[in-house]
């Protein structure tokens, strides 16, 4: 009777013991299956407040004189752009030290002088010739004739320095030895104020051939809070998402569900806009390629366009979320398996 119980003992304790290493192992097969999950979150946490608001004082600084397309100004912000991707060891599409598209005068209106947009590049490790694009416009509006600047901090500083931070923890990951499988270019634009000079330059002479371009994930203004939303701050409208891809609406949403859990307003996405924002800002150049596209945008506000739009008047905290939202949203694109879909 002792042995029959011991052997039953046993047994149940075999039995348990199997029953948790399979559980070990099943929740590891669904850790290793997850695109998007704990690791991208350990990168995620790159893009912080303080990071940004550093990076932010500085593009909007006066030192930077309004950052005017082919004026001096923007020619520092660009110099720090690529000093910045130099310091990261992130490197440039062009090879070695030469972070510069450059836009003869011939390429743009006149009177403004020859600029550049500034590129970086993370090279995929199993699909290296699919490329998705991360975008923002770091030019503005310059000083007026009073000689007043325009800092232009939401616009779009804020954009740019969520282009540097996520390039920055794209970068984490390459390091820790889990780079993405796409790669992605970090797109700097020139022009955008001028009528969107540098990105329609960019697709008209692209580095990469846009057959080869999976996406482009642009940020323009997302810093602030509209009108609309000074009681619930937690949001941000989203533009393009569903035009040519409903798999990149989908993984949109899906990531956002898991991860940041803003607000999604396409109010703007709608063919009745009468802003038309659709057809304004960078991710434009790629829609018209068929290129699927997302548009981060916080709406206008008062200081929109105007000298007051300063970096002490953003919110770093919501530029923090809404700048990994972009993270995990390209982190998501540049890992799936199959690249997505154009269905419309």
């Amino acid at each position: 009777m002792k042995k029959i119980l011991f052997i039953g003992i046993l047994i149940s304790i075999l039995s348990t013991g199997c029953s948790g290493f399979n559980n070990t192992l099943n929740a590891q097969a669904a850790e290793s299956t997850e695109i998007t999950g704990k690791s991208a979150q350990k990168f995620a946490a790159v893009i912080t407040e303080s990071v940004l608001k550093t990076r932010l004082y500085m593009i909007a600084s006066d030192e930077f004189e309004g950052r005017a397309t082919g004026e001096p100004g923007q020619k520092m912000a660009a110099e720090y752009l690529k000093n910045f991707y130099i310091e990261k060891n992130i490197a440039s599409p062009l090879g070695e030290n030469n972070y510069f598209q450059t836009i003869s005068k011939e390429h743009l209106y006149r009177n403004i002088k020859p600029s550049e947009n500034v590129v970086a590049f993370i090279e995929g490790s199993e699909k290296p010739d699919e490329i998705v694009v991360i975008s923002a416009h770091y030019d503005h509006l310059g000083i007026d004739a009073d000689g007043e600047i325009y800092n232009g901090a939401d616009d779009d500083g804020s954009g740019t320095v969520a282009v540097m931070s996520i390039a920055e923890a794209f970068q984490k990951a390459v390091e820790e030895g889990n780079g993405p499988k796409r790669s992605i270019l970090f797109l700097h634009v020139t022009g955008e104020e001028k009528g969107l000079l540098g990105s329609k330059y960019y697709v008209n002479y692209p580095i990469f051939p846009l057959e080869n371009t999976v996406a482009d994930l642009n940020i323009d203004m997302i810093g602030r809070t509209d009108d609309a939303h000074q009681n619930n701050p937690n949001y941000i409208y989203l533009i393009g998402s569903d035009k040519l891809s409903t798999e990149l609406h989908n993984l949109s949403e899906e990531m956002n569900d898991k991860f940041t859990k803003l607000n999604l307003d396409y109010k703007y996405d709608l063919d009745s806009d009468p802003n038309r924002f659709y057809y304004r800002s960078d991710h434009y150049s790629f829609a018209k390629n068929n290129i699927p596209v997302i548009f981060y945008f916080n709406g206008t506000h008062e200081n929109y366009h105007r000298i007051s739009d300063t970096p002490d008047k953003i919110n770093y905290e919501l530029l923090a979320k809404r700048a990994q939202l972009v993270f995990y949203t390209a982190w998501e694109i540049a890992n799936r398996e199959n690249r997505i879909k154009v269905d419309k």
